[in-house]
C-alpha cells in the first residue's frame, strides 16, 4: 500500500487536542463484493447502512485490491452526474480521469481527483492504455458526497490534490501515520476544498498500536477498514478488512491496531466525518437530488444531452454514454 508515507513520523506534525468522551460504535457492516464500470471488483462500503447515519455521505466503493494479469485492468465508460460530488482516491496503480468541462489528468499513487458534478457532467475513469497492457495492483476507493439543495445546481467543477499535497500528520506518540486529505483534524487542516464541510483521513496504524483523535462535535463519524485488523471506539469492538464502525457522538475517534502475531500487518483505515444536511435525499443510478421531481429531470436532461457531451478531442476511445439505475456508477 504505497500511498504518500514518510520513514521517520516523529518528523511530522502531531495531532493532539483536550481529552474528551471517546465516541461508541452504534454498529457494524461489512462491505459485500460486487463489480463496476466494466467490471472491476468493489467493496461497497456502506451497504445497508441508513442514510441518515451516513449524511452528508451517500455511496462509498473500495476499488480493488486487485493484481491484474496484462490485458486485465478495466475502468468505466463515459456517464453522467448531478446533485453530488465524487472523491477518487487512488492508493494503487493509475487511472485517467477526463470529463465533458474539459477537466481530468491522470491519478496515482496517494493521489486524489474531487469532482463536483453540480447541475450536470459526463466524465469517464480509465487505466492507460500502457497499463492496460501490462497490469499491475489496482487499489482505491470512491466517495459520494451529497450537495445541499441549494448547491445541486452549481456549475460542475474538478481539483485534483497531488498526493504530496496531502497534509501528513501522525498521533500523539507517533504510532500512526496519518494522511489529511480534507477538512479540519484539531488545529491542522486538508489541502480539499469541500462544499459540504467534512473530514477525510487515511491512516495506517501500528501494530499495538492506539490512536485517540479529535473529532467535530457536529459532524458524524465513519471508519472504514481498508485492510488489517483491529478495534475502534472505547468498547474496542472488533473490525476487520471491509467492516465500517458508525459511531456515536462524542469527541474523539478511537482506532486501534492487532498486536496479535496471528493477524500481523498494520491497520489501514478511512475516517470520515461530515456535518448532516439533513434534507430529503433522492437517488437513482448517477442522480443525487432533493426530490422525485428533480429525479425524472435529471434523467431526462442527459437522454436530451443537457448534462454535458462528450470532448471531440477526447484521448479515450468510447462508444457509447452508459447510464445504469439499478446500482450507483462511479
Amino acid at each position: 500500500m504505497p500511498a504518500v508515507s514518510v520513514d521517520d513520523l516523529t518528523t511530522l506534525p502531531r495531532v493532539v487536542g483536550p481529552a474528551g468522551r471517546a465516541r461508541p460504535v452504534r454498529g457494524i457492516a461489512t462491505a459485500p463484493t460486487g463489480f463496476e464500470g466494466e467490471g472491476f471488483p468493489v467493496r461497497r462500503a456502506f451497504a445497508g447502512v441508513p442514510l441518515e447515519l451516513l449524511d452528508p455521505f451517500i455511496h462509498m466503493d473500495q476499488i480493488g485490491e486487485v493484481d491484474y494479469a496484462p490485458g486485465e485492468p478495466k475502468g468505466t465508460p463515459w456517464h453522467p452526474h448531478r446533485g453530488f460530488e465524487t472523491v477518487t482516491y487512488m492508493i494503487d496503480g493509475l487511472l485517467r480521469h477526463e470529463d465533458s468541462t474539459g477537466g481530468g489528468g491522470l491519478i496515482s499513487d496517494g493521489d486524489t481527483q474531487w469532482m463536483t458534478a453540480g447541475k450536470g457532467i459526463l466524465h469517464i475513469e480509465t487505466p492507460p492504455e500502457h497499463v492496460v497492457t501490462a497490469g499491475g495492483l489496482f487499489h482505491g476507493l470512491q466517495l459520494w458526497v451529497n450537495l445541499p439543495a441549494a448547491q445541486k445546481w452549481v456549475p460542475p467543477g474538478y481539483q485534483e490534490i497531488d498526493g504530496p499535497a496531502i497534509t501528513l500528520l501522525t498521533s500523539a506518540d507517533a504510532g500512526a501515520l496519518l494522511r489529511l486529505i480534507a477538512g479540519p483534524l484539531g488545529e491542522h487542516r486538508g489541502p480539499g476544498s469541500t462544499r459540504s464541510p467534512m473530514t477525510m483521513v487515511h491512516a495506517t496504524v501500528h501494530p499495538g498500536e492506539r490512536v485517540e483523535l479529535p473529532w467535530m462535535t457536529d459532524f458524524n463519524a465513519l471508519v472504514y477498514v481498508l485492510g488489517g485488523a483491529g478495534s475502534v471506539g472505547a468498547e474496542r469492538v472488533p473490525v476487520h478488512t471491509g467492516q465500517l464502525a458508525v459511531l456515536g457522538e462524542g469527541d474523539t475517534v478511537v482506532v486501534e491496531a492487532a498486536s496479535d502475531p496471528g493477524r500481523p500487518g498494520r491497520l489501514e483505515v478511512v475516517l470520515l466525518g461530515g456535518r448532516p444536511i439533513r434534507e430529503p435525499v433522492a437517488w437513482a443510478g448517477p442522480f443525487v437530488m432533493s426530490t422525485e421531481d428533480e429525479l425524472r429531470q435529471a434523467f431526462e436532461d442527459f437522454q436530451a444531452g443537457r448534462l454535458g457531451q462528450v470532448p471531440p478531442t477526447h484521448t479515450i476511445p468510447v462508444d457509447e454514454v452508459a447510464l445504469t439505475t439499478d446500482s450507483p456508477l462511479d
